[in-house]
């Protein structure tokens, strides 16, 4: 009765769930496993003390940044050169800028340095002159899945990601690969606080992880649950041929009676 078994067209959906079953389970318990690592880290996060309560260190100590310098209060002392809007970043719900100016190190490194978040229609303040040390929450560069990021080109004097990428081609010197945001912003800016590293929370994408995963494993039971139906009803089918139930093809004159009807 389970011939059927034995025929090309078996061996091939056979074959197809023998490969496809291990292959979904190990994809839901990869999508889980990344789904733990980020709640780990989050748990690691919660932690950590306050990176804004740690001593103050200079830069070069933090660089490069990770989750664990990330936040962390950092100094550097250089003179301030070009300065930029970063236009469509909102504070408290209000629309405006942040004010990125960028202070040249020793060694000719150009540091970005936000002094401070702008209200749309503000002018910003100018540009500090002479040597100074700046003091603030250092922050990974941006890219471009970051929130508030404008890709696309935007009017001179302006960039939409605070990043190394987006500045290279901007200013003469090489761009670190980070930023600082001030703890105590000029008169006329409101300070941008700092924001928690990526990946470090229980963000969308950790229950994307997470609904992954179930989807995967539904998808080996439905696997499973098709190759059962269709074996079942392959199954019925052998044995009613065997017992001799099986539907008799109808006979020419049977299959010409309706049409006859009809005419």
């Amino acid at each position: 009765m389970y011939r059927f078994l034995t025929t090309p067209r078996w061996w091939g959906i056979n074959l197809f769930v023998v490969l496809a079953i291990p292959f979904c389970v190990f994809m839901g318990t990869w999508q889980l496993g990344r789904f733990e690592e980020r709640v780990d880290t989050h748990q690691a996060a919660e932690q950590r003390p306050d990176p804004a309560s740690v001593r103050a260190a200079p830069l070069r100590e933090l660089l490069p940044v990770d989750q664990e310098t990330s936040g962390r209060t950092a100094t550097a002392t250089g003179e301030y050169g070009r300065q930029f809007l970063v236009p469509g970043r909102e504070l408290d719900g209000e629309p405006g800028s942040y004010v990125l100016t960028l202070l040249r190190m020793e060694g000719g490194e150009e540091l970005p340095v936000v002094r401070g978040w702008l209200p749309s229609g503000a002018e910003a303040p100018a540009v500090p002159a002479g040597r100074t040390t700046v003091t603030g929450a250092l922050q990974a560069s941006e890219h471009s899945g970051s929130p508030d990021v404008r890709p696309g080109a935007l009017p001179s004097g302006q960039v939409g990601m605070i990043s190394a990428a987006s500045l290279v081609n901007l200013v003469p010197g090489e761009v670190v690969d980070a930023w600082v945001t001030l703890t105590d912003a000029p008169a006329g800016l409101t300070p941008v606080p700092a924001t928690a590293a990526e990946g470090s929370g229980l963000d969308l994408k950790a229950f994307q992880n997470l609904g992954y995963t179930g989807e995967w494993f539904v998808f080996a039971g439905f696997v499973l649950f098709m190759w059962f139906r269709l074996f079942r009803r392959e199954a019925e089918a052998a044995r009613d041929a065997a017992l001799g139930l099986a539907p008799e093809a109808p006979t020419k004159s049977e299959a010409e009676a309706p049409a006859a009807g009809l005419r």
